[in-house]
């Protein structure tokens, strides 16, 4: 009846969303539309408990033209019905009681005893959402398990590709690499585990915008080769209000596992920005997107059974829901927190302010603060001990320097000056940044203190009349950008072919 349908798909009830292995076999409907039983005998109930002979059908246009639709078919019910009733009581063997059962059976399965009434094409109307489709889950046979602990990288191994795209935050990498590393280790032993359960390494990364925080996550969902959602918590809102709801962030990691539940339950969720969440001080308003959605995660990032809508973000669209177990999905949570070093500064500053043991109070300005970070400040800034106690591996990574600016330019794979010289050897012109030229790039973006995005807001404004200029002339061979030109006080060397 349906090709859509096969065995790789499970079937979903259109009007309570649940898939084939919650509610019980589908009854196909006109318009590839399936209805589970309970939903089918709950539409009979209600239709049948209804008084229709006081209700006027004049007051109604239109339900004529719909009456008329299916009146054919409710005739054909009808003419069945007598004849079956004909016969039952010709023979005389049916008792009232078992005719009523019968009656029920037929009505539950149908739209016999219903005169006039039909089901429509849904299918046929604008601006329904397309049904999604949920994987089935194989059962009986024995899968390969999806993780292999032979192919997983030990930390130094995921380290070194990390050093290939991420410059500098040494202790961060090697931080990371060991939980990722042990994280998928305690999934693929699971079965060796039975008298030791050992708990989930969630991970909290604190640091200044534009460190690398979002870009280290996406490069070690690609080297693991496992499914990746980045969800941004300022989005999020408590249950009820306008925004994505809790389930939001799962239903992403589901999207990017391409709708397979085994896939993503063990696949990795970075909620990024979550400093946003901190509880708000000193007001009087209901705080919907603060702590509120701190206690709504709690369970989340422990490990629960989550019913989230697949392809969509809010569990009131008319779309399928499917049940996710997050108890090995790896969660990420990473935020800049400012302000939070005045926080650990209060905190150090301990000491009595006068007196020989008097601390000044501009001791840790020329440190790196936010290494000394504890439990004690996040809880200060506004983070409940709760959500805290979940995420039990923080690590901190270091505003960019000038000399790890002038890496960023010029050592990743991708770096920013191989993307420009790329371009122009399309064009068949040599781009060449002299050593002079880079450090001036990084102590110009270093101004605009926004990390390392702002290494390209800085190449665009210099790169712009040069990329504007050389098509014009094909004798250009190669561009050698100079201190002088990033200072104003020049221009580029250019030489020609030849």
């Amino acid at each position: 009846m349906n090709k859509e349908y096969n065995d790789e798909y499970e079937k979903v009830c259109y009007l309570c969303k649940r898939s084939e292995s919650k509610a019980g076999k589908m009854m196909m409907m006109p318009g590839n539309i399936c209805v589970c039983s309970d939903c089918m005998q709950k539409t009979f109930d209600t239709v049948s408990n209804t008084d229709f002979s006081k209700l006027n059908m004049g007051d109604f246009p239109g339900i004529n033209v719909f009456t008329q639709m299916f009146a054919d078919t409710s005739k054909q019910e009808e003419q069945k019905l007598k004849k079956e009733a004909a016969v039952t009581i010709e023979k005389g063997e049916e008792s009232k009681e078992e005719k009523e059962e019968k009656d029920k059976k037929q009505n539950g399965n149908g739209m016999n005893g219903f005169p006039n009434i039909g089901f429509l094409n849904l299918a046929d109307f604008p601006g329904i959402p397309g049904r999604q489709k949920v994987k089935r889950r194989p059962k009986g046979e024995k899968t390969e398990p999806l993780i292999d602990i032979n192919k997983i990288p030990a930390p130094h191994k995921i380290k070194e590709k990390l050093d290939e795209y991420v410059i500098g935050q040494e202790q961060a990498k090697k931080t990371i690499s060991v939980a990722v590393y042990n994280h998928y280790k305690r999934i693929a032993r699971q079965s060796q585990m039975e008298d030791i359960e050992i708990e989930k390494s969630n991970m909290l990364m604190i640091g200044p915008t534009g460190c690398g925080k979002t870009y280290l996550v996406k490069t070690l969902a690609k080297l693991l080769d496992v499914p990746l959602a980045i969800a941004d918590a300022t989005s999020l809102t408590e249950a009820g209000y306008i925004g994505d709801d809790i389930e939001s962030v799962v239903s992403k990691l589901l999207a990017a596992a391409d709708n397979d539940v085994d896939r993503a339950e063990i696949g990795i969720i970075f909620i990024d920005e979550i400093d946003k969440l901190a509880r708000k001080r000193n007001t009087t308003t209901r705080d919907i997107n603060g702590e509120a959605v701190q206690q709504g995660l709690l369970k989340v990032l422990e490990g629960s059974e989550v019913e989230v809508p697949v392809g969509a973000n809010s569990k009131n669209a008319m779309v399928p829901l499917t049940t996710i177990n997050t108890k090995n999905i790896l969660f990420i949570c990473g935020g800049a927190f400012p302000e939070l070093d005045e926080v650990i500064k209060r905190r150090l500053n301990t000491e009595s302010s006068i007196g020989f043991k008097a601390d000044l109070k501009d001791k840790y300005d020329n440190q790196d603060v936010l290494s000394k970070v504890a439990v004690e400040d996040i809880r200060n800034f506004g983070m409940i001990p709760e959500f805290i106690g979940r995420l039990p591996i923080i690590f901190t990574l270091q505003e960019l320097t000038r000399d790890m600016m002038v890496q960023v330019l010029k050592e990743p794979k991708n770096a920013i000056l191989k993307q420009y010289q790329k371009l122009l050897e399309l064009d068949e012109v040599k781009l060449e940044f002299d050593e002079g030229a880079m450090e001036a790039v990084a102590e110009k973006a270093l101004e605009k203190k926004t990390g390392a995005r702002a290494l390209r807001a800085v190449l665009e404004e210099y790169m712009l009349d040069i990329m504007y200029e050389i098509p014009k002339d094909d004798n250009i061979g190669k561009v050698t950008i100079t201190r002088d030109y990033i200072e104003k006080k020049g221009g580029p060397v250019i030489e020609l072919r030849g």
